[in-house]
């Protein structure tokens, strides 16, 4: 049954105060929601021209029509929405109000637009008449919110992606050092047993020499010219075998100094120290080798740049020593648009890239960590078969470096 309008008291309100007279219509004229009410079959009883308007329809066109049938007969989805399970309809029938922001309302032009409504029930003396349905267009709200919603989920898949690659440069880091502290480790073991093998046995060799030198010279005022002769000989014997013993001595102690920081890089400079390195390296390997360095020999890099341009060339000469098996070998040295450019290329049998990034590649990561300090980089160009080239490009900004 159609619920009647409700009848408004007459006003005693004249001249300009007449606009006053209606205030509930005023109200729903003014407010820019859709409001708009339904009896117990679900036919509009009123609506105001804001609720009209965002369907499409002007007021009368809907009095009377059933507002499921008119806005919300479907989901968004296109799938019918069935009467019986509609809120709206279940504030008047089961008197629950309900407040909703998921849905849709669909304009009389046929497309859909998400709306937020609330339904509420009109008791009569405890009898329920109907029902009011105030809803709000949230498209903008929507359209925000899901951008908000893409935003933070590219923020979210950035984080992942920076947490991702900082979790693989802190183990990388991690594995690094743990390689160089091994290093460091082999490397003292190392001088500790040369020390003790080479060293060691020459200074004891000296100290039984001494000892044996000192027996003899107390004994010697009970020996006869003859045997003071003899004994003089045989003297001479063990200074020359002592001093042969101090020379080799002399010798282990230049080498193991070498290894732990060659003098002619302090002496003659960096760029003699690397050719000096590739010379030494090529007689030990048994290399052929192309030396080819068009670098002003004045020119001086600080020293810890200095030192690690010659690590970095010592690790490269290791890599073609350790895995090449090569027959000649190329280092090219030149400057070039304020860039150092040091090359070293071999013939050997090359590797694929993926091994050059393989996690336990120690000593390329060493090399490039080394670069990366001074702002420079390393490449590597290889394939199996075709040799192996090496390039550290270094800029040559003296002072940021010093």
């Amino acid at each position: 049954m159609t619920a009647a309008a409700p009848a408004l008291a007459p006003s005693s309100l004249t001249g300009p105060d007449a606009i006053w007279r209606d205030p509930l219509e005023l109200l729903l004229a003014s407010t820019g929601e859709g409001i708009y009410g339904v009896d117990l079959d679900g036919r509009c009883v009123f609506i105001n021209p804001a609720g009209a308007a965002l369907i499409g329809y002007a007021p009368q066109e809907l009095l009377g029509l059933n507002m499921h049938d008119i806005t919300h007969h479907a989901r968004a989805d296109g799938s019918p929405y069935p009467e019986e399970a509609c809120p709206i309809f279940n504030a008047f029938r089961r008197g629950l109000p309900c407040r909703i922001d998921s849905e849709v309302f669909w304009r009389r032009d046929g497309t859909p637009f998400p709306v937020e409504y609330s339904s509420h029930p009109i008791m009569d003396g405890g009898v329920v008449r109907g029902a009011v349905v105030t809803f709000v267009d949230i498209t903008e709200r929507r359209r925000a919110a899901d951008a908000l919603q893409r935003a933070h989920d590219e923020l979210e898949a950035r984080v992942r992606e920076r947490t991702a690659a900082l979790e693989t440069a802190l183990r990388q880091v991690r594995e690094l050092a743990a390689r160089s502290e091994a290093v460091r480790e082999e490397e003292r073991t190392r001088i500790a047993r040369e020390v003790h093998d080479e060293l060691g046995s020459l200074l004891v060799a000296l100290k039984m020499d001494v000892n044996w030198m000192d027996r003899r010279l107390s004994e010697q005022g009970a020996r006869s010219a003859s045997d003071a002769e003899d004994m003089r000989g045989r003297m001479r014997c063990k200074c020359q075998n002592m001093s042969r013993l101090i020379e080799r001595a002399v010798d282990n102690v230049g080498r193991i100094i070498t290894d732990l920081r060659p003098s002619i890089l302090d002496h003659q400079g960096l760029w003699a120290a690397l050719e000096w390195q590739a010379q030494e390296f090529v007689q030990s390997a048994e290399l052929a080798l192309q030396w080819c360095m068009a670098v002003d020999e004045t020119l001086e890099l600080p020293e810890p740049m200095a030192m690690a341009v010659f690590r970095i060339f010592q690790e490269m000469l290791s890599n073609v020593g350790r895995h090449a098996q090569a027959r000649a070998l190329r280092v090219s040295l030149a400057c070039e648009q304020g860039c150092l450019r040091l090359e070293v290329e071999d013939d050997g049998r090359g590797a694929s890239q993926e091994a050059f990034g393989a996690a336990d590649a120690y000593g390329i990561m060493g090399m490039r960590e080394r670069a990366r300090h001074f702002g420079g980089d390393i490449g590597i160009r290889s394939e199996p078969g075709s040799g192996t080239r090496m390039t550290l490009v270094l800029p040559l900004a003296l002072e940021d470096a010093a």
